[in-house]
């Protein structure tokens, strides 16, 4: 039988700080959109369209690279601020490659990276 491996996520809409919890030790990195303010900006001064457009596009790589991180896993939590945890949750939903990954969603306001290191691991050791 293999050990169950378990994932938190706390996202936004611009990062996603992966958290990969193992015995007694916790592995964090970053993926970041590349729909920054910035490029938001640019492209709405030249056409809303555009703008509207772009997001659509870079949102739905950001959500396919944080996809293909999900999919190595057994329990994922997936917690932030925003509607972008629930967009995703969505996202996954609808594919049959997650059916066998158990996703939970809790809300939460902007946390430390300790409170989030705390948080994915008091979630898990419940």
């Amino acid at each position: 039988m293999k050990s169950a491996k378990y994932l938190g996520v706390w996202m936004d809409h611009s990062k996603a700080h992966i958290m990969e919890l193992a015995a007694d030790a916790m592995e964090t990195r970053i993926i970041e959109s590349t729909f920054t303010h910035e490029v938001k900006e640019e492209t709405l001064s030249k056409n809303e369209n555009l703008m509207h457009n772009k997001e659509q596009h870079q949102q739905a790589a950001y959500f396919k690279q944080l996809s293909e991180v999900i999919k190595k896993y057994d329990e994922v939590l997936l917690f932030g601020p925003t509607e972008a945890k629930n967009q995703l949750f969505n996202l996954l939903r609808a594919d049959h490659l997650f059916e066998n990954i158990k996703i939970d969603i809790k809300q939460t306001g902007k946390l430390t990276e300790h409170q989030e290191r705390a948080f994915v691991k008091e979630h898990f050791t419940k």
